[in-house]
């Protein structure tokens, strides 16, 4: 019995010291809930372009959490979106990548034999928080495989920003004041004059054309002060990147409608549309106030 309670009072002290000296790293986890949102963003896309699809969220494991298909798509796109899905979060990293080392002439990567699912097509994206691969998704059905690739990325970007560390609303608003010299300074650089939950006010500033954008959750209300812009509204974003939650850019805008922007215009560009300052004349001055939609409100 002493012989015994020696062993275990060994083992109770190494145990506490392994425990002090271990590095213990946070996961995060993709919820269903967050995997709904990524859906609503991608049938949102999908419905705007008028095409079908098949979207399919997984988590960082490459377990399904939610799968749509919509009315009209082919059956076999469930699977295929699936097995996109699982490829972009096993491997993280998007399965654009892989389709292209394919066409570069490394055919054996077509069929791993320890990874059945393995998917080398377009439209499978990693979902990203806070740094971490939490999930993907995979998008087959649409009208093209670029197409497949397009809405994958816009669908990954819809996240929470809680997810991705953001913080939260809460606390009682107060009276904020900026004189006229703060609100000058701001302009001057081009820079924001306040971010809060719910909204943000930006004193905007451009020398030259800017990259194509889509907000996910925040309305532009663009009032502008001085200067002329083409500015391009709808359409489709040229290869698309999700440059931090709920946003996402790319080079240019493929369609669209071009509008002339000059003194005292006031545009408004809804969440979800995309948008490019496609030309300006420097310095274009222009004030914006971004409402934000509510948390997961992606139509």
């Amino acid at each position: 019995m002493h012989s015994f309670m020696s062993i275990a009072g060994a083992l109770a002290l190494l145990l506490t010291a392994a425990g002090a000296s271990a590095q213990v790293v946070e996961q995060k986890g993709l919820t269903l809930d967050a995997a709904r949102r990524v859906i609503a963003a991608a049938v949102v896309e999908a419905r705007r372009n008028e095409v079908g699809g098949a979207i399919a969220v997984v988590d960082a494991g490459g377990h399904v959490v939610a799968l749509e298909r919509l009315d009209g798509t082919f059956a076999a796109s469930s699977d295929i979106s699936i097995g996109k899905a699982r490829t972009a979060a096993l491997f993280r990293r998007p399965t654009s990548f892989f389709e292209d080392v394919i066409n570069r002439g490394r055919t054996a990567m077509a069929a791993l034999p320890s990874l059945p699912d393995f998917t080398p097509l377009q439209g499978g994206v990693p979902i990203v928080a806070e740094g971490q691969v939490i999930g993907a998704v995979g998008i087959s059905g649409a009208a093209s495989a670029k197409q497949d690739e397009e809405i994958a990325v816009l669908a990954a970007a819809a996240v929470e920003p809680s997810m991705a560390g953001a913080p939260s609303a809460s606390g009682a608003m107060t009276t904020t004041y900026l004189d006229h010299d703060m609100v000058a300074a701001a302009f001057a650089k081009g820079q924001p004059l306040l971010e809060v939950p719910g909204y943000k006010v930006h004193a905007s500033r451009r020398e030259a054309p800017g990259v194509a954008e889509v907000h996910l959750w925040e309305t532009d209300v663009i009032y502008v002060l001085d200067g002329e812009a083409v500015f391009v509204t709808g359409g489709t974003v040229i290869e698309p990147q999700a440059s931090e939650p709920g946003q996402v850019r790319g080079p240019a805008i493929e369609g669209g409608t071009e509008h002339h922007l000059a003194k005292g215009d006031v545009i408004v560009v809804p969440n979800n549309e995309p948008h490019w300052f496609k030309e300006v004349t420097a310095p274009f001055l222009y004030f914006v106030v971004k409402p934000i939609a509510p948390k997961g409100n992606v139509s």
